[in-house]
Order: C-alpha cells, then sequence, then structure tokens
C-alpha cells in the first residue's frame, strides 16, 4: 500500500470525526514500518495533497475529517515548462519576497499565488517566483501566516538593535493585522 492509501484506510475508519494530524502521522508510520525499512517520507505532505485533490476536508490547521458525502475529487493544475520558463523569465529570475535569484546560488521554485488545492489555475497571471525558502514557508503558512512572522521577527530584531524606526514600522504593521482580526491566532507582543 502507498503512504496515501494508508492515510485513507486510516481516515475511512473513522469517517466524519475530526482528526489531528499527528495521530494519523503516527498510525500510518507504525503501519509502514511493519512492511518496510525505512519510515515514508512526507506523510504530512500526502494529507495535504488528499486534501488539494478534495478527499479530505480540513477543518482548521493541521485537523482534516474524511466524509464520503462531500468527497470532490479534482484534479489540480501544474504548470507547463513553457509556463514556468515564462514567469521565471517575467519575474526576472529573482524571488517576487526577497529578490534573491540564481546569481545567489538559490534554487528558485515557480509557485502559485492562490494554492492548487484552493482552486489556484497553472496561468502565468497566477505564477510567481519564489526562492526554495520562501516557497517552503508559504507552503507551511499561508501567505498571511508567513507575513505576520515575518514582520514579528523583523520587530523583534529592530527592537534588540535599537532601531526604533523599523520597529515602529513593524508595530503599525502588525496592528493591522489585529485591527482586521488577520491570523488573530499567531500572537505577539509590544
Amino acid at each position: 500500500m502507498t503512504i496515501s492509501q494508508l492515510i485513507m484506510e486510516y481516515f475511512e475508519k473513522h469517517p466524519k470525526q475530526e482528526l489531528k494530524h499527528g495521530p494519523v502521522v503516527d498510525a500510518v508510520t507504525q503501519k509502514w514500518l511493519k512492511t518496510h525499512n525505512d519510515p515514508p517520507r512526507d506523510p504530512w505532505r500526502a494529507i495535504r495533497k488528499l486534501h488539494g485533490i478534495g478527499v479530505l476536508i480540513k477543518v482548521k490547521e493541521g485537523i482534516y475529517k474524511y466524509d464520503p458525502d462531500f468527497v470532490q475529487k479534482r484534479e489540480l493544475e501544474d504548470f507547463s515548462p513553457e509556463q514556468k520558463a515564462a514567469i521565471l523569465k517575467r519575474d526576472g529570475y529573482k524571488c517576487v519576497v526577497c529578490g534573491a535569484g540564481r546569481e545567489s546560488g538559490l534554487e528558485l521554485h515557480v509557485d502559485h499565488v492562490k494554492a492548487k488545492y484552493k482552486g489556484g489555475t497553472a496561468t502565468i497571471e497566477n505564477g510567481q517566483t519564489m526562492c526554495s525558502m520562501h516557497n517552503f514557508r508559504k507552503k507551511i503558512y499561508n501567505q498571511t501566516e508567513s507575513g505576520k512572522k515575518m514582520f514579528i521577527r523583523f520587530y523583534e530584531l529592530a527592537k534588540a538593535k535599537n532601531d526604533q524606526t523599523m520597529a515602529n514600522f513593524c508595530r503599525d504593521v502588525l496592528k493591522t493585522f489585529d485591527k482586521h482580526n488577520i491570523n488573530g491566532h499567531i500572537l505577539w507582543k509590544e
């Protein structure tokens, strides 16, 4: 059985239950190790992919459920090699977040602005160039979560360096996140 099949087997045994990501990964890993010498690669990513194709429902961060009445399998669109080349060229072969590029020795990725699992299509307009660090950060957090965490880090660095101008700027940005209740689960202190 594949990792995805083991994950689905687990969810099918617990239909309509909101399951935390960790125990699912642990159970799948234990079952996998009964027939394999090495642990499975990235079962959490397989869970996200199953959500992306409409098999699992994401209840909230790290919690998924399987509801057989609401399975909506869909194909996820990937960029063609020609689209990737056009996006890289348009973005000057540089990460749209930090501006680093190949000359810095970084690996560049072509990423969906609106994620595939949220219905984002493989169009040049929905593509962006990102360095591997920022692309992985975006995948771990959504874009606003990643942005808020970045401003918290900048705020703390500015305070440590007594850079009042940057600290004030970051404080204003973070207050705007709070004012509009964007990612309120990510807490910061003045």
